[in-house]
């Protein structure tokens, strides 16, 4: 095997082996980049929710309140979940959003629509149990769809909440006749009862990242591809060329031409060696003439 076709594959090899390493740390890099840029609008989807519900709580809920005690249907508006959860479906008509979900997963609601599944529940207990958790993200499968969450607690900072969800006593007639007496009660000041859930279909971030993922492996293939060209050409000029020639030199002074000459050569490894063919061409060809002249006597 010639010495160009050994390198070729010698950089072939080097070049698999590294577009598949850098492929597999790409693929995870650029995995984690889209799934926190999906992190951070869900971030700042939560803050607003918040708004929205602090917002219900302060301003809305006061002038509603006195009406669920004269009235016998309940009036949705008053409760900040529901507002937030209705405002979200209307937000969620931009096409950026469609694929956004939201839930206020609740381990005791009002409104068995917010109950916690096993899954969030077990999400809810965990910020009960590690306190300085801000926020949970990863991944969940429902139905067979790949879901990327993310989640923060939620808390039961305002006294004015534990109206509707201290105890039935104090809760307004027109919420127990629609909701009745069993859920959503027993709720504490301070206590994390649920968590702010936002849900997005994992295939966004796979496809954000897979798009990425090509762009940049494309890119990175044509650079190697480039190598190995540059490489090629360098080789060839400044060693295969200058190596076939001191060969076929060397091969016309094996069958007697002496005047067949190395030229001359550049100050490197290759260019000794020219040299050292050189002399042994020299040395050679005094051996010749010291024989000739031997005979001729």
């Amino acid at each position: 095997m010639k010495i160009g076709t050994k390198v070729n594959i010698i950089l072939l090899i080097v070049c698999i082996i590294g577009i598949l390493i850098s492929g597999i740390a790409l693929s995870n890099v650029l995995e984690t980049k889209a799934g926190d840029e999906i992190n951070s609008k869900a971030l700042v989807l939560m803050e607003m929710n918040n708004s929205i519900r602090n917002y219900t709580n302060d301003r809305v809920q006061p002038w509603l309140l006195p009406k669920l005690d004269t009235q016998e249907n309940f009036i949705p508006e008053a409760i900040p979940t529901y507002s937030v959860r209705e405002v979200f479906e209307y937000f969620r008509s931009s096409p950026d959003y469609a694929s956004f979900l939201y839930k206020d997963a609740t381990l005791n609601p009002i409104n068995l629509r917010d109950k916690a599944d096993d899954f969030e529940a077990k999400i809810v207990n965990r910020f009960r149990r590690e306190g300085n958790i801000d926020s949970i993200s990863g991944f969940r499968s429902v139905s067979g769809t790949k879901l990327y969450y993310t989640a923060k607690p939620f808390q039961i900072k305002k006294e004015s909440c534990l109206r509707c969800h201290s105890a039935p006593e104090r809760a307004p007639k027109s919420q127990l006749n629609t909701y009745g007496k069993n859920n959503g009660f027993g709720w504490k000041l301070n206590e994390i009862v649920a968590a702010q859930i936002v849900y997005v279909p994992a295939e966004k971030i796979l496809q954000s990242a897979h798009r990425s993922f090509v762009l940049i492996t494309g890119i990175v293939a044509i650079v190697f591809t480039a190598v190995i060209i540059v490489m090629n050409l360098l080789l060839k000029r400044t060693v295969l060329m200058r190596i076939k020639k001191i060969a076929r030199v060397a091969e016309q002074v094996s069958v007697g031409d002496m005047n067949a000459s190395f030229g001359r050569q550049n100050k490197d490894e290759i260019g000794d060696l020219a040299e050292a063919f050189n002399r042994m061409k020299y040395s050679l060809e005094i051996a010749m003439n010291m024989l000739n002249n031997k005979n001729n006597q």
